[in-house]
C-alpha cells in the first residue's frame, strides 16, 4: 500500500470575525456531512455551532472497544478520485492516518482456491485496466472480451441522464453480452460495495457515476485507500479538534428537536437562535425534522428507503493470511481486510468481512452467521488457527436504497427558507451514497449558508467573511 495523501490541517484556524453574524450558523448532525460543513464555514471565518444527538462525531463511521480492541463498526475504503473526502482529510489533520495505494491492485480469491488479479496498466484511461481484463484469470477468455466491450460502452454513458435512473444495472449487463459468470466474477465486485445494493435492483445511473469515475476515468482515479488508524480518531477525535480549532463549538448528546422561522433550533427543549441552519442527518430523521413548509416534498424521502450492510469480525490465534484485503467471489464473504494493526491486536490476527446488500444477514443471530461465515474463511485461507473471537456489527440502514428512480427521490441541497439547507449522502450530489458523497454534500450546503449571509450582511451594510466556496482545494 502507498502513501497516504499528504498535508495536514492548517494551522491557527479562523475565528468568528467582528462583521459576522451575532449568531452561529447551526449545524444539525456530526457525521461526515455535518463535519465537512463544519470546518469549511469555520475556515472561512463564519461561527458554527455543530449538534450531534449521539456522545461521538463521525455518524455511521465509528469505533468502540472490545476485550483491548479497537473495533470500527465497519471497513470503509476511499478512492484517489475522492478528493472532497481527501481534502476534509487534509484539513482535519488525517491525511497522514491512510493508506493510498500508489497503483490500483486488487486480488480477488474463491473458496475452490482459484484467484484473479486486477492491476492497472501504465495505460492512460479509460484504457489502463484493459490489459487486467484480457488476462483476468476469473473470467474465460470469451466473457474477458465481451467485459472490455461493455466497458468501453459504459464509459460513453452519462450519469446524469434521467433514463438511466429508470433502469437498472443488470439488465444493461445482459443486453452487453454479460453472462452470470462475468457477473459474479466481476461486475459485482465493485457495483454491490458501491452502491449496496445487488446489481439487479441498483439503478444504472449511479452505477455509471462509480464505474465511469473510478475505473473508467483517469487512470489513477480507482488506486484503493484504507484508513491505518480507528474511525473514532480519524473521523470523530480529529474532526472535533479541527472545529474547535477554527473557532466553532461542538455539542455532543445535544438532540435537535425542532427548527423554528428565525431561523432557530430546538435543542434538549431550549430555543436557540441561528443564523442559518444546515440539516445533515439520515434523511428518514430529516423529513421528520425540517419544517413542512420549509419543504413540502419531505414525504417523498421517504422513497428512498435504506439498504443494510452487515460486518462480521473474526479474531485468531495465529496470522492465517498476509493479504491486506481481497475481493472473494461466489462465497458470502464480499471483501476482507486485515485489521490486526488498526485494531491494536498485539498477537495473533484480526479479520473483518464487509457484506453490502446484506438483507439475507441483517436479522440472523450471530451464532448462524458464525456458522455460515468462519467455514468460508477457513476455505479461503486454510490454516490450523484457532478461532479466539467472533462478533458482528450491523448498520440497518447504512445507505439509502439506490435502486431505479431513487434519483428522482433525492433533494436539493436548498429548501424554501433561504437560512435553511439539507446536507448528506442521500441529497443530490451526483454521486453514490459513499463518504465521497456525504462531505460533497457538506461542502455544498456551507457554500449555500455562506451565500446567504453574505447577501444578508450586504443588506446591512456589515462586511462579512469570505465565501467558503473560495477555500483552496474545495470542489464543486
Amino acid at each position: 500500500m502507498g502513501e497516504g495523501h499528504g498535508g495536514g490541517a492548517r494551522a491557527g484556524g479562523s475565528r468568528k470575525l467582528s462583521g459576522s453574524p451575532a449568531a452561529p450558523v447551526a449545524i444539525v448532525g456530526g457525521g461526515l456531512a455535518g463535519i465537512a460543513a463544519a470546518v469549511a464555514l469555520g475556515e472561512a471565518g463564519y461561527a458554527t455551532t455543530l449538534y450531534e444527538a449521539r456522545p461521538r462525531l463521525g455518524g455511521a463511521t465509528y469505533s468502540f472497544e472490545r476485550d483491548g480492541l479497537v473495533v470500527d463498526n465497519g471497513q470503509h475504503v476511499f478512492l484517489r478520485c475522492c478528493t472532497a473526502y481527501r481534502g476534509l482529510l487534509d484539513r482535519i489533520g488525517g491525511a497522514g492516518r491512510v493508506c493510498l495505494q500508489d497503483r490500483f491492485d486488487m486480488r480477488v480469491l474463491t473458496p475452490a482456491g482459484r484467484s484473479g488479479r486486477l492491476r492497472r496498466s501504465a495505460l492512460p484511461g479509460p484504457f489502463h485496466l484493459m490489459p487486467a481484463l484480457a488476462t483476468y484469470s476469473l473470467l474465460r477468455p470469451a466473457d474477458r472480451l465481451r467485459a472490455v466491450r461493455a466497458s468501453l460502452a459504459l464509459a460513453r454513458l452519462d450519469p446524469g441522464d434521467p433514463a438511466l435512473d429508470r433502469t437498472d444495472l443488470g439488465s444493461w449487463l445482459a443486453a452487453h453480452g454479460q453472462r452470470d459468470s462475468a457477473r459474479r466474477a466481476l461486475w459485482e465486485l465493485f457495483a454491490v460495495a458501491a452502491l449496496n445494493v445487488g446489481i439487479d435492483e441498483a439503478a444504472l445511473g449511479p452505477a455509471v457515476k462509480v464505474f465511469r469515475t473510478a475505473l473508467l476515468g483517469r487512470a489513477d482515479a480507482g488506486d484503493i485507500g484504507i484508513p491505518a488508524a480507528p474511525l473514532g480518531d480519524l473521523h470523530g477525535t480529529a474532526a472535533q479538534a479541527a472545529i474547535r480549532r477554527c473557532g466553532g463549538e461542538v455539542r455532543l448528546s445535544a438532540k435537535v428537536t425542532a427548527i423554528e422561522p428565525g431561523p432557530a433550533v430546538v435543542v434538549d427543549g431550549i430555543r436557540i437562535a441561528a443564523s442559518a441552519v444546515i440539516v445533515a442527518i439520515p434523511h428518514e430523521r430529516a423529513a421528520r425534522l425540517v419544517p413542512l413548509d420549509a419543504a413540502p416534498d419531505r414525504d417523498r424521502w421517504s422513497g428512498l428507503d435504506a439498504s443494510p450492510i452487515v460486518n462480521v469480525h473474526a479474531v485468531y490465534d495465529r496470522p492465517v493470511t498476509d493479504v491486506p484485503f481481497a475481493a472473494v467471489v461466489d462465497s458470502p464473504v464480499q471483501w476482507v481486510f486485515d485489521k490486526t494493526r488498526v485494531a491494536g491486536l498485539g498477537r495473533g490476527q484480526y479479520l473483518a468481512v464487509s457484506v453490502s446488500a446484506a438483507g439475507r444477514w441483517i436479522d440472523m443471530p450471530a451464532e448462524k452467521i458464525q456458522a455460515e461465515f468462519v467455514p468460508e474463511l477457513q476455505r479461503l485461507f486454510p490454516s490450523r488457527a484457532r478461532l479466539t473471537d467472533f462478533f458482528v456489527t450491523r448498520e440497518r440502514r447504512a445507505t439509502f436504497r439506490q435502486g431505479p428512480g431513487s434519483g428522482a427521490l433525492r433533494p436539493a441541497a436548498a429548501t424554501r427558507w433561504p437560512c435553511l439547507y439539507l446536507a448528506g449522502a442521500w441529497t443530490d450530489t451526483g454521486w453514490p451514497d459513499t463518504m465521497e458523497g456525504a462531505v460533497r454534500s457538506g461542502l455544498h450546503a456551507a457554500r449555500l449558508a455562506g451565500r446567504h449571509l453574505r447577501q444578508e450582511a450586504a443588506r446591512t451594510t456589515e462586511p462579512a467573511p469570505a465565501a467558503p466556496e473560495a477555500m483552496p482545494g474545495q470542489l464543486t
